[in-house]
C-alpha cells in the first residue's frame, strides 16, 4: 500500500500542480498575518494573544477548506475557484477546533512545559514528559483530522474520537504518515512552500487515510479473517484489495509527464 500511496499522491500532484500552487498562495495571507503582526504588538500583551490566536484560526480555517477541495483531487476529480467558497461554508468548523486545538498545543509547549521543567524536581519533569508524550500522541492522532472530517464523521466530537481510534489501530502507519508530511515540509522549503507546500501535505494525508480505509471495508466484508486470526491482527490483502485503484492510476513514462498532450 505504501509505494502505491506514494505513486498516487505524486501523479495527483503533478496532475493538479497549479491547483495546489494557488492554494498554497492563498494560504501565505493569513500565515503572514500570524507571524508578522504580532511582533508588532510585543509591548501590548492581551493584543498580542488575540492576534496569534486570531491568526492560528484563520490559517486552520482556511486549511480545513483547503483540505475539503482535495478531497476531490484524491477521489480522481477536480475543484474549481466557486469550490473553495463553498467549502468554506461546510469547513469553517473543523477549522475553528483545529485552531483551539493548535493553540492549546501553542500554549502547553511555550508556557505549560516550561513552567513544570523550571520546578526542578522529580513531579515537574514527570508531568513534562506526560504532557509531551500526549502530544505526541494527539499529533499523530490529529494529522488525520480534516481527512476524517471530510470522509467520515461530520460531527466534530465523534470526529476527535475516530482519528484517535485510527492512531492506535494503526499506529506505524500514523507515524509513517508524519514523517512523509515532515519529508513533504522540507522539501516544500527547497521550493518557497508553493509545491507541494501545506496544500501537498494535505492531499497527502486524504490519500493515505483514504487507501488505509479501505482496510476496514475488507475487514468488514469478511469477518472471519478477524475471528481466524485470534490475539493476532489479520493479513491485509492490499495487492487484491488496490486492484481497481492501481488500474485507475495507470502507469507513466517520463514522456507522459512532460508531454501529456501526446498520449
Amino acid at each position: 500500500m505504501i509505494g502505491f500511496l506514494i505513486k498516487k499522491n505524486f501523479f495527483d500532484l503533478w496532475d493538479n500542480m497549479f491547483r495546489v500552487a494557488l492554494l498554497n498562495l492563498g494560504f501565505f495571507a493569513p500565515l503572514a498575518f500570524t507571524l508578522m503582526l504580532p511582533s508588532l504588538l510585543v509591548g501590548i500583551p492581551v493584543l498580542f494573544i488575540a492576534v496569534i490566536l486570531t491568526g492560528i484560526f484563520m490559517c486552520c480555517v482556511y486549511l480545513s477548506t483547503a483540505a475539503l477541495c482535495l478531497k476531490t483531487v484524491s477521489d480522481n476529480s477536480g475543484f474549481g475557484f466557486r469550490d473553495f467558497f463553498d467549502n468554506l461554508k461546510t469547513a469553517w468548523p473543523a477549522g475553528l477546533v483545529m485552531g483551539g486545538l493548535a493553540f492549546l498545543a501553542f500554549a502547553m509547549v511555550t508556557m505549560v512545559i516550561p513552567f513544570y521543567l523550571q520546578l526542578n524536581s522529580l513531579i515537574g519533569l514527570l508531568l513534562a514528559s506526560v504532557i509531551f508524550w500526549t502530544m505526541v500522541v494527539a499529533v499523530l492522532s490529529l494529522q488525520f483530522f480534516f481527512t476524517v472530517c471530510s470522509r467520515l464523521e461530520p460531527k466534530l466530537s465523534k470526529a476527535l474520537k475516530k482519528c484517535f481510534i485510527i492512531f492506535f489501530d494503526n499506529p506505524g502507519f500514523a507515524f509513517f504518515t508524519f514523517i512523509s508530511t515532515v519529508f513533504m515540509m522540507a522539501l516544500s522549503v527547497l521550493l518557497a512552500f508553493l509545491f507541494p507546500g501545506f496544500a501537498g501535505m494535505l492531499l497527502y494525508q486524504d490519500e493515505a487515510l483514504r487507501l488505509r480505509l479501505f482496510k476496514y471495508d475488507w475487514l468488514e466484508a469478511n469477518p472471519e479473517a478477524i475471528s481466524s486470526a485470534g490475539k493476532k491482527k489479520p493479513q491485509i490483502p492490499w495487492d487484491a484489495i488496490l486492484i481497481d485503484e492501481r488500474e485507475r492510476t495507470g502507469t507513466r513514462t517520463l514522456k507522459n509527464f512532460i508531454f501529456p498532450w501526446k498520449d
